[in-house]
């Protein structure tokens, strides 16, 4: 019988101490798995590292649902990902500063008033596992100041950066955001009450979250009140992974705005981007250039869009036109509105108008809305092939003895994190009616990063099991154990990639292992989810076939690691 656990081996030696959550796993394993196997040194690796105090504390804590008093403590012997709690900097400053190479900053009542100079964050948390950036209070009634944002935060992993009440009642100046968090991974960028009450202050979002997977990035009460400012989306969340950007509360009561959205979602897959109360009250331009063009699925929602606007265009040109074919709803759109002009030009498919502006100042050309999938049929097969990595996916017959075929990226990009005993998960809520508990215990706010982790997570747990599927999310080894024995029985082969050699390259297949001499078996395969402690998904699929199969260099032919397709 199979468990396989997707990921790399790390060997640590179980502790002396008898009374360690490691030494119980270690006798619950003894206890529960009925045969003489090697224990797995993977699993054993992600045990609790507590000692038997720390343990015991930590229990009693959970019990009284008073974890979050021993926030830091807590998440740092247990080897949980959480993020810190930033304490605010309320130092002024009066001239120009370049922050190169910093990490996990708070920038708080920073730059109030200054007049003229540039700030500069170039190279800021570059590469960072988990960084956390405030800007608040950021650039008060300053006065022709420039700001950059360039090269920041690439290669981040989680990354959690909040712009709120940055550059109010400013005048004059810009802010650019160049090659800004290009490929990270699940970003959440807000920017919240950003530029209100502004005064001729530009704004550019240039390169910004390319080749980013997964994430968020919303824009609150932006530009609001503002007069003459312009915004240019420009290569925004080019070639990114299912990336949502909300829109809400964007541009209300301002004079002489001029927004673009050029390159915007280009080549994006899954992409969901929602304006809700767009541009109310306001007097300007909106212009959607190629936007979310060459996209794979994913929905726009216009809601309330330009609501009581005065003058002003509104210009889609070259929107979602050759995309594989997702959803755009416009509901109460121009409503109210007052000598706006709105038109359409090269427009995609499947979209819903409902209750839109009086229709003697719209004007459609090239508009498509087909509902037959005729034409997205001819786009589907390569948009959607893209977005699938070489080597994920194979045919059964490909999986033999010299084959070369390319391996796909194995390497684990969660962020580092044990299980907890079962003595403490067991304590804790695990339920989205209870978010309130968790988000208490794990410091997360209303509307953070780490609200979204933990409600996706809860959210995949309690989905119903798809047909055949027999399903848990486990935080602790020892329930780990329970759900392959209650599937698998008592005597069970605990089985992972030995590491992740090979990664992102051809290799050739060498000798191959049919599991239960390759015929159909049961098998228990469990995956990481993003949650504040060590998360599996582990779930069992009927008409399962599994291989272990030695992975060679093409070229050398010496053996990289052992791999474990499972064929259904």
């Amino acid at each position: 019988m199979q468990v396989s656990l997707a990921g790399a081996a790390r060997v640590l030696l179980a502790g002396d101490n008898p009374l360690t959550p490691k030494a119980f796993l270690i006798r619950y394993w003894d206890k529960e798995i009925h045969n003489n196997l090697p224990k797995s040194p993977f699993i054993l690796s992600k045990a609790s590292p507590l000692n038997a105090v720390d343990a015991a504390t930590f229990t009693k804590l959970a019990a009284q649902n008073a974890l979050s008093t021993k926030f830091s403590a807590f998440c740092s012997s247990a080897n949980l990902f959480c993020f810190p709690d930033l304490a605010p900097r309320f130092e002024n400053h009066h001239g120009n500063s370049n922050f190169a190479v910093y990490l996990n900053k708070n920038f708080t009542n920073y730059g109030t008033g200054v007049v003229n100079g540039v700030d500069s964050f170039k190279n800021y948390s570059d590469g960072d596992n988990l960084p956390v950036d405030s800007f608040r209070r950021y650039g008060r009634t300053s006065i022709d100041h420039n700001e950059k944002f360039s090269t920041y935060g690439s290669e981040g992993n989680v990354v959690d950066q909040s712009f709120n009440t940055y550059g109010a009642q400013s005048r004059g100046g810009a802010s650019e955001f160049k090659q800004y968090n290009e490929q990270v991974n699940v970003p959440n960028l807000r920017f919240s009450s950003y530029s209100d009450d502004g005064n001729v202050k530009a704004q550019s979002f240039s390169s910004y979250t390319g080749d980013t997977n997964s994430g968020s990035e919303s824009f609150t009460s932006y530009g609001k009140n503002g007069n003459a400012v312009p915004n240019e989306f420009t290569n925004y969340g080019e070639n990114s992974n299912a990336i949502q950007s909300d829109f809400t509360n964007y541009g209300e009561n301002s004079n002489g705005a001029n927004d673009t959205f050029k390159s915007y979602g280009f080549n994006g897959n899954v992409p969901e981007n929602n304006f809700k109360n767009y541009g109310a009250k306001g007097d300007g331009f909106e212009t959607f250039i190629s936007y979310r063009e060459k996209s794979n699925v994913g929905d726009d929602s216009f809601q309330s869009y330009a609501k009581r606007s005065t003058q002003g265009n509104v210009n889609f040109n070259n929107y979602g036109k050759s995309f594989n074919e997702g959803s755009d709803t416009f509901s109460g759109y121009g409503e109210g509105a007052d000598g706006q002009k709105i038109g359409f030009t090269g427009y995609g498919v499947n979209n819903t108008f409902k209750d839109y502006a009086n229709k003697k100042t719209v004007s459609f050309s090239e508009y498509s809305n087909i509902s037959s999938t005729a034409t997205t049929n001819k786009l589907s097969g390569n948009l959607v092939n893209k977005w699938i990595e070489p080597g994920k996916f194979f045919r059964e017959s490909e999986l033999k003895k010299g084959n070369v075929m390319p391996m796909p990226d194995i390497r684990d990009k969660m962020p580092q994190r044990s299980f907890l005993p079962r003595s403490i998960t067991s304590k804790l809520p695990f339920s989205t009616t209870k978010i309130t508990l968790l988000k208490e215990a794990f410091h997360a706010a209303d509307n953070s990063t780490m609200e979204k982790i933990i409600m996706d997570a809860l959210n995949e747990c309690e989905r119903a099991p798809s047909p055949g599927e027999t399903k848990r999310c486990v935080g602790s080894a020892e329930d780990l154990i329970d759900f392959a024995t209650s599937v698998l029985g008592q005597n069970v082969l605990a089985s992972t990639t030995e590491n992740v050699n090979g990664s992102k390259k051809d290799i050739m297949i060498g000798s191959i292992k049919g599991i239960n001499g390759g015929k159909v078996t049961k098998s228990v395969s469990c995956h990481q989810s993003l949650f504040p402690y060590l998360l599996y998904y582990c779930h069992s699929v009927p008409k399962v076939r599994v291989y272990e199969a030695d992975i060679l260099d093409p070229n050398s032919r010496q053996r990289s690691t052992t791999a474990l397709p499972f064929v259904t």
